[in-house]
């Protein structure tokens, strides 16, 4: 199981689901504070801001960054929950969360997994180009792209509230 949550409720998101494994997608300028309960090598810390095109002094997701993303979630014992968050667990971790789905569980239907993303988080507004780069490097020919756009944008908020998403 996936929870996705923001950084402010990182700490208390992994207490209360036990996870093991935390994915972090916050530029550098934010100092994160590992769970004690998550050693470092389940740490995987993905410094990229939230844009989907360059712009100057930013941080824009690339290949190398969602390959990273992808080989840690392959890498993930599945034994203990895994936790993804960005700073208000909208767009970065959502997109994230759901190209993990898509990669754990290659036969499921992307359009199956943007609903139960679309489900379980009414504010849940994917990165795009994290979208786009993990589609191609899954080889899922559009369709993961076309399921989020499909769910189309969230509800505006400031902050999401913690939600999971199931790999079945």
């Amino acid at each position: 199981m996936i929870h996705v949550c923001s950084l402010a409720r990182l700490h208390d998101t992994v207490a209360e689901t036990g996870a093991r494994h935390v994915v972090s997608l916050l530029d550098e300028a934010f100092h994160i504070e590992r769970p004690r309960s998550v050693t470092a090598e389940n740490h995987l810390r993905l410094r990229v801001h939230d844009i989907s095109v360059p712009l100057d002094g930013y941080v824009l997701p690339e290949e190398e960054h969602v390959a990273d993303l992808l080989d840690f979630v392959r890498g993930w014992d599945r034994r203990a929950p895994l936790v993804v968050h960005c700073y208000a667990g909208i767009s970065r971790s959502t997109a994230s969360a759901f190209a993990s789905v898509c990669a754990l569980v290659p036969h499921r239907d992307e359009a199956s997994i943007a609903q139960a993303l679309r489900r379980a988080s009414p504010t849940a507004t994917p990165n795009m180009r994290i979208v786009s780069l993990a589609d191609r490097l899954l080889g899922r020919d559009g369709r993961m792209i076309s399921a989020i756009e499909t769910i189309g944008r969230g509800a505006i908020a400031a902050e999401a509230e913690p939600f999971r998403l199931e790999l079945e």
